[in-house]
């Protein structure tokens, strides 16, 4: 299975996620990949300036949008098992951009990155935010079959 085969179901589940999640916001997902943050988020009317110029693809993209105010939630695709490079790419991001939520999925493992979260206790290698409000990236395996993460994969538990 390719990497991009992963978006679309991925998309799908996103969406129903955000219509649960934030009610009474507009909800828009979609794949991104091939695109910067910044002329995507510009072709719904949003400036992020901190994605201006800046080289950022997310695989997947939600947006939350209520009277002027919107909320971004990335997911990063993976079809091999996780790797610390994986987890600093997203980290990266939602350091620079702030999201409201990030995922890292994979339709393999979570590889060496449940060693380090879960095994030496580094749940702080999750964490970005603005400081004041620390939030933390979710990772988790990604079902094929039933086109939806496996809940009970993911770090830290939700």
């Amino acid at each position: 299975m390719l990497e991009q085969e992963l978006y679309e179901p991925m998309r799908m589940w996103l969406e129903q996620y955000m219509m649960d999640n934030y009610k009474g916001y507009e909800i828009i997902t979609t794949d991104c990949h091939s695109e910067r943050l910044d002329r995507v988020l510009a072709k719904y009317d949003i400036v992020k300036e901190e994605a201006n110029g800046v080289d950022i693809q997310i695989d997947v993209l939600g947006i939350a949008r209520k009277q002027g105010k919107f909320k971004l939630v990335f997911i990063e695709a993976k079809k091999t098992k996780l790797t610390l490079r994986d987890l600093g790419q997203l980290w990266a991001y939602c350091k620079l951009v702030d999201p409201e939520e990030a995922f890292l999925l994979t339709s393999a493992d979570l590889g060496s990155l449940r060693k380090l979260i879960a095994g030496f206790k580094r749940e702080d290698l999750l964490d970005f935010g603005n400081g004041k409000i620390i939030k933390k990236m979710k990772i988790g395996r990604w079902e094929v079959s039933k086109d939806r993460p496996d809940l009970s994969s993911f770090l830290p538990k939700i």
